[in-house]
């Protein structure tokens, strides 16, 4: 693997850079080395496909096995992406023995210069736990890209390249298909999606954020429960509601506020870790206006070939954000079911400026090939 560095990063590794070498594009990556946060950050920009993957957090013993934790951190971020494993280590083995040298030319630092200003720009989206930011990389790395009028996305272009070195489909995984109710008493809101298992619950959160149409302004959570059969509470369709076995928190201050059952940070926990294993969940967003999605488990799919999860169904409009929780809902409906409401033309406008809108299932399906 070719990584041809900036002076800053030649200096942080200690190597003297080899000179007349030229690597085949899609085996090359361009690295340059910021800090964020005032935390060492390494960003790596494919020369093939403008490819993103951005390593956080770096100590200075990290440089010493810089190479490990590249090869580690393109593995994490093309298993996110849901491509086959075989087919990634095909890559990495195609791709062994590192070669460290000087930046290529123009255009590809100006490259990579962009990447970065991308990087910093979502810089919100730094998992500050873990070295391998792949949320991030995900993100940079589904921007359209490009010089003159020839624009691609660089996640695309990687499938594009791989597949065509790998001479064959690099997708195929197992998935589960969830039905996924936003708990109301007096609307039906709800989508079925099919979402890889290889995907982590932050990402789960990303889908069901789009595919309800939230805008992720607020915290969230998922809980799990002992026993899913017996019934207490008839409003549930869940049965049984004791208190969790377990909640998947999106922050570290959740811990400041013990709830005398097991909570676990979310960051890295894939689905198939509890998936199906566990047939039905809660998500809660937003622990104000505290609206509750039921996740139930309806089966698994086999062979999944697709890169992206999909909504199949659904059914209902999703509540405005901060409209004041199921009351609060209750009220905005009551008043744009009445023109002549005095409030009618305000809380329209409203509505539209907090994202309501109908429900598309063709919009939801565009924008979750991006997730």
């Amino acid at each position: 693997m070719l990584i041809q560095c900036t002076k800053k990063l030649l200096d942080q590794l200690g190597v003297k850079p080899v000179s007349g070498v030229e690597g085949d594009p899609l085996f090359s990556w361009h690295a340059n080395l910021l800090v964020i946060n005032r935390r060492k950050t390494l960003v790596l920009v494919n020369d093939a496909t403008r490819y993103v993957v951005v390593l956080y957090g770096l100590k200075g013993k990290d440089f010493n096995k810089i190479d490990e934790l590249i090869v580690q951190g393109i593995r994490e971020s093309l298993l996110l992406e849901g491509i086959k494993e075989e087919v990634i280590e095909k890559y990495l083995m195609h791709s062994e023995g590192f070669t460290f040298t000087k930046t290529k030319d123009r255009k590809h630092v100006a490259r990579m210069n962009r990447a970065c200003e991308s990087v910093h720009f979502f810089s919100e989206y730094i998992e500050p736990e873990t070295i391998f930011n792949n949320k991030l990389s995900n993100k940079v790395s589904r921007l359209l890209v490009g010089e003159g009028k020839s624009y691609v996305h660089p996640y695309e272009e990687m499938y594009k390249y791989l597949e065509e070195f790998a001479g064959q489909p690099i997708f195929g995984s197992k998935a589960v298909q969830l039905k996924v109710t936003l708990k109301l008493e007096n609307q039906s809101v709800w989508r079925r999606i099919v979402v890889p298992l290889n995907r982590s619950f932050p990402q789960l959160h990303e889908i069901l954020q789009t595919a309800f149409g939230w805008s992720d302004s607020h915290l969230h959570e998922f809980r799990f429960y002992e026993d899913e059969k017996q019934s207490t509470d008839p409003g549930s369709d869940f049965g049984l509601r004791p208190s969790p076995m377990l909640t998947l928190v999106c922050t570290n201050e959740a811990f400041d506020y013990p709830r005398g059952y097991e909570m676990k940070l979310e960051t890295g926990v894939l689905l198939s870790e509890y998936l199906p294993a566990h047939q039905k969940l809660t998500y809660t967003y937003d622990l104000g206006d505290d609206w509750e999605h039921q996740i139930e488990v309806e089966k698994i799919v086999e062979e999944y070939v697709a890169p992206y999860p999909v909504c199949l169904a659904g059914e209902g409009n999703t509540p405005p954000e901060d409209v004041g929780g199921s009351y609060g809902y209750e009220e905005f409906l009551s008043i744009l079911s009445n023109p002549d409401h005095p409030d009618f033309e305000h809380m329209l406008r409203w509505g539209r400026s907090q994202g309501y809108q109908e429900f598309d299932l063709e919009q939801i399906n565009r924008n979750l090939k991006q997730e």
